[in-house]
């Protein structure tokens, strides 16, 4: 299980200051409950990944216990001027590894911040990028990424032989080529080569099967 929390995101600016943040456009929810959305680095990378939803006076977004304080330490040296407010609320919520694992939702947590950029975890895939919205932080590189073609490497489901753990290496014929992301039990989500996943991959002594998501029905 992962312990979930929430960040409120309030004040006259909390809009304004979210939308040059995050992947996603937050006009979407003048329509929709919720969206899926990723905030980046300046070099693209992945710093959080989760759900946004209005609330009064502003929005919030769910983030992992174990990141929380981080993310909202990183978005206040982001606030400047802005009049925007953040808190963080921890009411307990969790989120079942097995769920995020079997329909592909890559969970980032402290082990994978600032390590993937957001079409190697398929937020493009799972509608959590919008190439249309404007300028946001890493909008440069993820824009360059998408327009470029089909990403080289993407997050995608395998079946170990024996457990495997978050960080561990794939490996082809003896060389690292990609990551364990997320695992539950036996099966695990892993960043690897578009172009090798068929091949015999394993992580240390088991072997790994691809497994279809259910968003993907062959890597792009």
């Amino acid at each position: 299980m992962h312990a979930i929390a929430t960040i409120h995101v309030t004040g006259p600016d909390a809009f304004a200051f979210l939308q040059g943040q995050l992947t996603n456009d937050l006009r979407r929810l003048e329509t929709e409950a919720e969206i899926l959305a990723a905030w980046c680095n300046p070099k693209g990378r992945v710093l959080w990944f989760g759900t946004v939803h209005p609330i009064e006076g502003g929005f919030a977004i769910s983030a992992p216990v174990e990141t929380a304080n981080d993310i909202v330490a990183r978005l206040t040296t982001f606030r400047f001027r802005s009049k925007v407010e953040f808190a963080i609320f921890d009411e307990g919520t969790t989120v079942g590894a097995n769920f995020l694992v079997e329909y592909g939702y890559p969970f980032i947590g402290a082990g994978q911040v600032e390590k993937f950029t957001p079409h190697m975890l398929n937020f493009d895939l799972l509608d959590a990028i919008s190439f249309d919205k404007g300028c946001y932080t890493g909008q440069e590189i993820v824009a360059r990424t998408h327009y470029k073609g089909a990403p080289k490497r993407r997050t995608l489901r395998f079946e170990s032989t024996h457990p495997v753990n978050a960080g561990d290496k794939v490996t082809l014929d003896g060389r690292d080529i990609g990551d364990v992301l997320n695992v539950a039990g036996n099966n695990l989500l892993a960043v690897v080569p578009v172009e090798k996943s068929g091949e015999k991959l394993s992580v240390g002594d088991s072997s790994l099967t691809m497994i279809p998501l259910p968003y993907m029905t062959k890597p792009d």
